[in-house]
């Protein structure tokens, strides 16, 4: 039998204690920037309410790369997020602008790849990239989970293998569009069984591979 957990709504539809998860997902569910956690015990929950959602939450080594507290494993789970996965997302000063791409573990926020800062590019392109640098390096570790993105742009030029950019290619951004024909050829000349999934951030959050500059 599974133990009884207290749930703490810090920033919610309706902030406190809750005894069941169904009541504390009432709160949270579609609300932007949702603070919440869950508890052994109604003291522990009672204690956190009075203090800050930031004493509570998990600080791993993407807290340390700049990027925001990630989510609790157990709420994700809880959630319906499937924490054997990875997680990737773009940042990029500008549309375009400096771009840079990474991938982390969606369990420990443990970051797998990095790539940037390129000069001139687009977020919808390092989401893309990021996307088959994961698939690439999940095919190399012989890993079937899948890869949660929060773009669907990105998430349906790898599905439907055409990726179209108005992005115009210079002198400034040669590397990338050289990263951009590898990754096309990398998905004509494989196959993979990782699903892509769309990352719900009004229901989970930001993605734990988000780079904390919104």
């Amino acid at each position: 039998m599974a133990k009884k957990k207290f749930y703490v709504v810090w920033k919610g539809w309706e902030t406190g204690v809750f005894e069941t998860w169904d009541e504390c997902q009432r709160q949270v569910a579609g609300f932007s920037g949702a603070e919440f956690k869950s508890f052994p015990n109604r003291l522990a929950a009672d204690a956190a309410l009075a203090g800050e959602y930031e004493q509570y939450i998990e600080r791993g080594k993407a807290k340390a790369d700049g990027t925001p507290p990630r989510p609790q494993a157990d709420v994700l789970e809880e959630l319906g997020v499937i924490l054997d996965s990875i997680a990737v997302d773009a940042a990029c000063s500008g549309n375009p602008g400096e771009l840079e791409y990474q991938g982390v573990e969606t369990c420990t926020g443990e970051r797998l790849f990095h790539e940037g800062v390129f000069p001139v590019g687009t977020v919808n392109i390092g989401e893309y990239l990021a996307i088959v640098d994961g698939l690439r390096l999940l095919k190399e570790q012989g890993r079937d989970c899948p890869i949660y993105s929060d773009s669907r742009v990105a998430i349906g030029w790898v599905q439907r293998g055409v990726m179209k950019t108005q992005l115009t290619q210079t002198k400034e951004n040669w590397e990338l569009f050289e990263l951009i024909r590898q990754a096309r050829a990398w998905l004509k000349e494989n196959t993979y069984p990782n699903r892509i999934i769309k990352w719900e951030t009004k229901t989970w959050g930001e993605i734990p591979a988000d780079f904390g500059r919104k």
